[in-house]
This record gives structure tokens, C-alpha cells and sequence, in this order.
């Protein structure tokens, strides 16, 4: 799908910054085409770029409106339908990383059809997947895992492929959600493919390259996670991963959702290597990444510096600290 820049974002009413995780992500890495934002009221999310009404959006160029939110189920709330055809009848398409499709809510399919708008849902693809094979493939890869969701997989492997570009290493991001797919304009959410066909998408996004090739692959959910371990399996499964990184948010008590503790570094590490052996017996832990942002530059230090010696792993924050250190580390394991 081709989805027009610029983008007006769309925050509705979450709840929290992290429920806003897609729009913040594109604003991040992709800040040139996001014009503003239009939130409703009780939206406790703010991107730090302008409040536009649809009418405002479109005086400044904005071409789609980015419903750019999460939540449990990937629900449309109905509340929100009102912004989204408001935002048709003013001329923008729409696009969303929501399970529900725009074009199965009435009004909203009506809208578009009527004024000759595009309605793009990045979560569902036409893409028809085989099942995973599990069969070794030339190319390197890495995937990103976590003690939980939200944790900073997508930005680990994003400021992995902007470093390791940087050192003249062949390397790729892999997007498998929805706010990746966003960032990159290609990739599969894999929580919205049928189970069965997980490994096997993985496999497609990430096929046979050069020897020498990097596909850095997003990660998603968590092995622990009661609700999403089935996607995380597959993902591991089919990315054949032969280096891993793990992400962890060392504020949180329980995972995202539900009240089950995080696990440890060590059991993510060592789940993932048992794991992950069925397809890629050589698969190894190469960095620990720490999202840092509730900490102070102190603090955050000392912790990086105590879970690197105690695990033997380079730990950073790739955001705030840079990914020196990992680079170094996958050059020195996977010389060329």
C-alpha cells in the first residue's frame, strides 16, 4: 500500500503515552511528515507537535489521517468514528494500525466511497503466507525480544540499522507491526496473521539475502506474556534469529495488562536461546537494551554498567546512550 504524506496524527482519548506508542514511534523516526496532531478531549498523550483541528490539517498540506494508537483487542471505539469521517468529508484518507477495519464501520466505508478517499489498514495484509519451514537460509539476522511489550524493540532495531549503516554493514529493519510498517512503508503485523502462518510470514520478510546481510527484525510481545507468547514464538521461529538483543523497562513491576511478574534478563536469555535452537541451533544473546527514560543520567549509567558486567553483554539505552557498543559487539562475533 502507498499511504500519502504528510500525516495528521490522531490520538482520540487514550489514556496514557504508551497507548499512543504508534504515533510516537512515526514521530520519532519520521518527524517530516507529521503536520500536527487532533486528539479529543481527556487524551492524556501529546506528541509535542501542533493541536490541529481536520479543517487545520488540511490547510497545512496533511494528506492522511494516522489513527496512531494501540489498545487491547486493537478496537475502534465508537466515539471516534465522528473525527474519522470528519476527516473524510475534509479530504484526507485514512490510516490505521487498528485491528478493526475501517472499511467495516458503515459510516466510515459510506465516507470514502462517497468522496473518493483511501482507507488503509496496515494491520491486515493481502499478502497470502506458507506455512514456516524452519529450513536454514544464507543472511544474518538479529531479533529484538523483550521482558514485556512496550519496552523498546522497534526503536532498538531502528538505531541498530541507522549505526550499523553508519559503520558500512549491509543492514535492514524488518517491520512486524503496525507503527513499523508506518516508519518503513513495508513489512507484515504479525499479530494479525492466523497462527498457523506466523513462522512462515517471518520467513517472507526476512528471505535468503547475501551472506553478509543483516535483517534486523523486529520484535514483538514477550515469551512470558500470557497474552502474546504465541506471537513471539513464531517470530522467533521464523526470523532463524542468530544473534538476539533483549529490551527491558526497568521500572515495571508486572507486564503490560495483566498481573504476572516480569521474568528476569537471564530467564529471557535463556528461554530464547532454548527456544530458538529448533531453527537456528547456533543462536546467541549479543546486547541488552534498557529503556532508560524514567531514570536520571546517573542512575541510568550505574544500571547499564551492572547488568553489562553481570551478564557479560554491552548494555545501552539505543536512544539516550547510542548502539556503539552492540555494533561492536555483533562485528566481533560475526566478523565478514
Amino acid at each position: 500500500m502507498q499511504i500519502a504524506t504528510p500525516y495528521l496524527m490522531f490520538l482520540g482519548d487514550v489514556p496514557d503515552r504508551l497507548a499512543a506508542k504508534t504515533a510516537y514511534g512515526i514521530v520519532d523516526w519520521r518527524p517530516e511528515w507529521c503536520v500536527g496532531q487532533t486528539r479529543l478531549p481527556g487524551c492524556a498523550a501529546d506528541l509535542g507537535i501542533p493541536d490541529l483541528t481536520i479543517a487545520e490539517g488540511v490547510g497545512r498540506g496533511a494528506r492522511t489521517l494516522i489513527v496512531g494508537v494501540v489498545n487491547a483487542g486493537g478496537v475502534l471505539p465508537p466515539h471516534w468514528i465522528a473525527t474519522i469521517v470528519e476527516a473524510i468529508e475534509g479530504g484526507l484518507d485514512v490510516a490505521s494500525g487498528l485491528h478493526t477495519r475501517l472499511g467495516s464501520v458503515p459510516a466510515i466505508a459510506e465516507a470514502a466511497t462517497r468522496h473518493g478517499r483511501q482507507l488503509h489498514d496496515v494491520r491486515h495484509s493481502d499478502q497470502r503466507f506458507d506455512t514456516g519451514k524452519g529450513t536454514r537460509r544464507p543472511g544474518r539476522r538479529l531479533l529484538t525480544v523483550g521482558t514485556d511489550c512496550s519496552v523498546g524493540k522497534k526503536y532498538t532495531v531502528l538505531a541498530l540499522e541507522k549505526g550499523m549503516r553508519a559503520r558500512g554493514l549491509d543492514a535492514d529493519f524488518r517491520a512486524t507491526g503496525q507503527t513499523g510498517v508506518f516508519i518503513s512503508g513495508r513489512g507484515v503485523a504479525i499479530d494479525a496473521v492466523v497462527a498457523d502462518f506466523i513462522s512462515g510470514a517471518v520467513e517472507w520478510i526476512a528471505p535468503a539475502a547475501d551472506p553478509h546481510h543483516w535483517d534486523l527484525i523486529e520484535g514483538q510481545g514477550s515469551l512470558f506474556h500470557p497474552s502474546f507468547a504465541g506471537v513471539s514464538l513464531g517470530l522467533l521461529h521464523g526470523a532463524q534469529a542468530d544473534a538476539f538483543v533483549v529490551c527491558h523497562e526497568p521500572t515495571r513491576t508486572t507486564m503490560r495488562g495483566v498481573t504476572h511478574p516480569l521474568p528476569s534478563l537471564q530467564e529471557v536469555i535463556d528461554l530464547t536461546v532454548q527456544l530458538g535452537r529448533l531453527t537456528n541451533p547456533e543462536i546467541r544473546p549479543t546486547g541488552i537494551a534498557i529503556n532508560t527514560q524514567a531514570l536520571e543520567d546517573g542512575e541510568a549509567r550505574a544500571l547499564l554498567e551492572k547488568l553489562a558486567a553481570e551478564h557479560g553483554l554491552p548494555a545501552t539505552d539505543p536512544v539516550r546512550f547510542g548502539v556503539e557498543g552492540l555494533v561492536d559487539r555483533l562485528v566481533a562475533e560475526f566478523p565478514a
